[in-house]
């Protein structure tokens, strides 16, 4: 299928979230998309309610982890719209890394089980394979400023991405 393709567009946010000594917290998914692999919490916007990407992080986290921040507690470090994601559907991401880090693991929820990972575990677990060569490198490389980038991810022809935007922030805590 044509990453061109009408196919359904779903708007989303992923939350990287931390514990105190830095170690990533991920859910290992029990749903599609990316069933049985480790990935940052997240979800989709309600666009009925006129939910924002900030509004949907807070709300999306509560959920997950039980955590309650605020959109004070988020900074926006990336936007990535994914065409064609496994031929299926048309993503729009609205990365956040969360500046409070939580006390500890999160029970595990009808979405998964919670683990804690240092950022050198991540090459050793089951993470999506866009996760690996391109999430992780973006949250590596821009959580501090931001970045905005498209992906054209017809399962039939080589992954392309073309960056829209970068800004560095490296005075951002």
């Amino acid at each position: 299928m044509s990453a061109g393709a009408a196919l359904p567009f779903k708007i989303s946010v992923l939350v990287f979230m931390h514990d105190e000594a830095g170690r990533q917290l991920l859910i290992q998914r029990t749903k599609a998309p990316n069933l049985g692999c480790w990935s940052p919490v997240g979800g989709k916007l309600e666009t009925a309610t006129g939910e924002s990407p900030f509004e949907c992080a807070v709300r999306e986290a509560f959920e997950e982890t039980g955590a309650r921040i605020t959109t004070a507690d988020l900074h926006l470090f990336g936007m990535i719209s994914e065409k064609g994601y496994e031929g299926q559907s048309h993503w729009l991401m609205f990365l956040f890394e969360c500046r409070k880090p939580l006390p500890g693991l999160p029970a595990a929820i009808d979405e998964g089980k919670f683990g804690f990972f240092a950022r050198d575990e991540l090459a050793r677990i089951a993470i999506p394979e866009t996760d690996r060569t391109l999430l992780w490198p973006v949250y590596d490389e821009h959580r501090r400023g931001f970045i905005a980038y498209r992906a054209e991810c017809d399962p039939g022809r080589p992954l392309e991405v073309i960056v829209e935007e970068t800004r560095d922030r490296p005075n951002l805590d």
